[in-house]
This record gives structure tokens, C-alpha cells and sequence, in this order.
């Protein structure tokens, strides 16, 4: 089974993931918590995952990122993009992993701790 995409939506105590295989095939989708995620995605050997740009999607980002060399993206304003059916949490995350792999989509930079902090400096 070769993975090619995930799409993980975060909720605020458990996380949706889809993974998409050859021509955007749903291979997988399963519903997990935090530190279950982490120890599944460490033994992943896919290179592309997307996560719904929010306040948390930098934490998990980073944490990601830190498991080895693979591109975690924060896609903006996906589900809006190509979501099948509103306020339905598979559906969502498998709609982030379809537009990572798109190329015209605009993606969020993962940020650090003092950038995250500074920006909470800028808003009232």
C-alpha cells in the first residue's frame, strides 16, 4: 500500500486522518488521538502531509516535521475548497489531503514558538 497524500483535520481532542493512494484513491481513514497520531506518522513513509491551518496546526506541524524529512503544510481554506459536505470530519481531512497534492493551492508556513508568540503581540 504506497501512500501518497494525508489529510489530518484537527479537532480540539481528536484528529481525522485520511490517506490517499495512486490517483487519489482513499486508502485509509481512521479517527485518533494526539499522541496515537504521532507514533502512527512516525512510521509512515509518505513525504506529504496536510493539516487544516489553525492556532494547533503549527504545534503538530513542527512535531512532524521533527519525525523526519517530510513536507507537513498547513493548506488554507481547503475544506471550503473542495469540501463534499459540510461539518463532516473524514470528509474534511480528505478533502486537505486531495489539495496538497494540487499545485495551485496556497499554503501556510509552519511557524515557530516566537512567531506565533509576536503575532498574539499584534492582535488585540
Amino acid at each position: 500500500m504506497q501512500i501518497s497524500s494525508v489529510g489530518i483535520d484537527l479537532g480540539q481532542t481528536t484528529f481525522h486522518r485520511v490517506a490517499l493512494g495512486a490517483a487519489s484513491k482513499v486508502l485509509m481513514k481512521k479517527k485518533f488521538l494526539q499522541k496515537q497520531l504521532l507514533a502512527f506518522t512516525a512510521n509512515m513513509q509518505t513525504s506529504l502531509i496536510g493539516l487544516e491551518a489553525c492556532s494547533g496546526a503549527h504545534f503538530l506541524g513542527r512535531a512532524l516535521r521533527r519525525q523526519g524529512p517530510r513536507r507537513a503544510i498547513d493548506s488554507s481554506a481547503v475544506p471550503e475548497a473542495i469540501c463534499k459536505v459540510q461539518q463532516e470530519r473524514l470528509v474534511d481531512a480528505e478533502a486537505i489531503a486531495e489539495a496538497v497534492e494540487r499545485k495551485n493551492m496556497r499554503f501556510v508556513p509552519i511557524k515557530r514558538d516566537d512567531q506565533l508568540n509576536l503575532q498574539a503581540m499584534h492582535r488585540p
